[in-house]
């Protein structure tokens, strides 16, 4: 389980996110959602220690992130931000490799080749593994930092918008992918998603943010309703019956 407990960020003197209180239970996929600038990003790094808080308390599966060892963070969770800045002359498996960094400490054993060739397959990534990433499509390089994530085997995978920039296509081959990983490897997902139709589709639970704050917590159903997301998205939004469950309509 992820737990936040009173935490806050400030940026400046006039923005503030925070207090946010909430579990995240261990398993399945939940999407934070919300309009820009509501603090999704900011939690999402928080947890993933990769921006300290200035109060309160978060602990991923008993650890308290801000006292925890690095080393030992790294073999609990993994975290993918919204930009990457890798050398574009690595091959494939050499940035899924990456993610062994916390187990190999850059010597890598025929475990870890074992790692990382199955977090390439499991992307459906095997006839690239070789290709530079910028031989790569947005989808296929988009897919190898998921790869080199997954690689890390941590129970906890943090993404920040992995669907930016990816067409309709390379969107729900991840986001079937991303369930696969939850469903089929036992990870727990927490993902920034921006389309709430995609959270509605995959996610077990959906946590809506705006100005700084949770205002929504629960699962699809209850959060997919014209009243709730008009308040959400601050815009009006009509709730109808799909082939697989609700839809918002909002264009």
């Amino acid at each position: 389980m992820i737990t936040l407990t009173d935490v806050t960020k400030q940026y400046g003197t006039d923005t503030r996110i925070g207090p946010v209180t909430t579990r995240i239970k261990a398993g399945g996929i939940t999407a934070l959602i919300g309009p820009n600038g509501a603090g999704k990003s900011t939690v999402l790094t928080m947890i993933g220690r990769l921006l300290d808080l200035d109060e309160g308390r978060i602990e991923v599966a008993g650890h308290d992130i801000s006292r925890t060892p690095s080393r030992t963070v790294a073999t609990i969770l993994s975290v993918l931000r919204q930009e990457n800045h890798f050398i574009t002359r690595l091959t494939v498996r050499q940035l899924v490799g990456f993610g062994r960094f916390p187990h190999s400490q850059g010597r890598l054993t025929t475990v870890d080749e074992e790692h990382i060739s199955d977090a390439i397959d499991f992307l459906d990534l095997t006839a690239l593994e070789h290709r530079y990433l910028d031989q790569l499509s947005g989808g296929q390089r988009q897919r190898a930092y998921v790869a080199m994530v997954l690689a890390q085997d941590t129970e906890y995978v943090l993404l920040d918008e992995p669907l930016n920039n990816l067409d309709m296509q390379h969107s729900v081959q991840m986001m079937r992918q991303l369930r696969r990983a939850a469903d089929e490897l036992g990870r727990t997902v927490v993902i920034v998603l921006h389309d709430i139709n995609f959270a509605a589709r995959y996610a077990d639970w959906i946590i809506a943010m705006n100005d700084g704050e949770i205002t929504e917590a629960g699962p699809p159903e209850q959060i997919l309703t014209d009243s709730t997301l008009t308040r959400i998205f601050h815009t009006p939004v009509q709730v109808i019956a799909g082939p697989d469950g609700p839809l918002a309509v909002y264009y």
